[in-house]
């Protein structure tokens, strides 16, 4: 019961939203507002990613932390745990990228990791348009440290953008400890800044 009230809200929270809103496709309203928030995330984690110096990606506040190369790869791989359950198109990762442990990865050079986050980016794009508000509802299975159960494709869209803004504030948070603005900090071109 508590899974279907959530799933309840998370539709019920988009729907009020995009009756506020003109939406681009009046036929799937919720879908556009799900899509409109992950495309924003994307953009932001991309030039947060992009603004950060190649030498601050084994960067973390404290040990216990993840690396700026670690939050990465980690997001890759989740965008593809995500966005592979939108619909019938998968994405296999090559054997480079799949059989290479996560810590390993976190090491690889910034023009790596920031081309196979951005990959992901681009797969979950396409991946996206597989949905509409009738296929939210429909069952996918999620499998997650060797555990396998069935979910809903809304909440694989809600877990995909709740992943995103939780990284996008711990990025931040770190791109601040290191005098960098994140994005979404930055001044707004056009806006009068006094």
């Amino acid at each position: 019961m508590k899974t279907r009230s959530l799933v309840m809200l998370a539709l019920a929270v988009p729907a009020a939203l995009a009756a506020q809103q003109p939406a681009a496709n009046a036929s799937n309203p919720v879908t556009e507002v799900f899509r409109g928030r992950i495309m924003a995330l994307h953009r932001n984690l991309a030039q947060a990613f992009d603004s950060i110096p190649a030498d601050k990606f084994g960067y973390k506040p404290t040990p216990a932390q993840q690396s700026i190369g670690y939050i990465a790869q980690h997001l890759a791989n989740d965008n593809y745990l995500f966005c592979n359950a939108f619909g019938d198109m998968k994405f296999v990762r090559p054997a480079k990228e799949a059989e290479t442990a996560d810590s390993v990865k976190a090491q690889w050079p910034k023009d790596t990791l920031v081309a196979q986050l951005k990959a992901s980016f681009d797969f979950c794009q396409r991946a996206f348009g597989q949905l509409t508000d009738a296929s939210l509802s429909e069952q996918t299975s999620l499998t997650f440290r060797g555990q396998t159960r069935d979910v809903t494709r809304a909440s694989m869209v809600l877990g995909h953008a709740m992943d995103m803004a939780d990284h996008y504030s711990q990025l931040a948070n770190y791109m601040r400890l290191n005098g960098i603005l994140p994005p979404t900090a930055l001044p707004r071109p056009g806006r009068n800044q006094n």
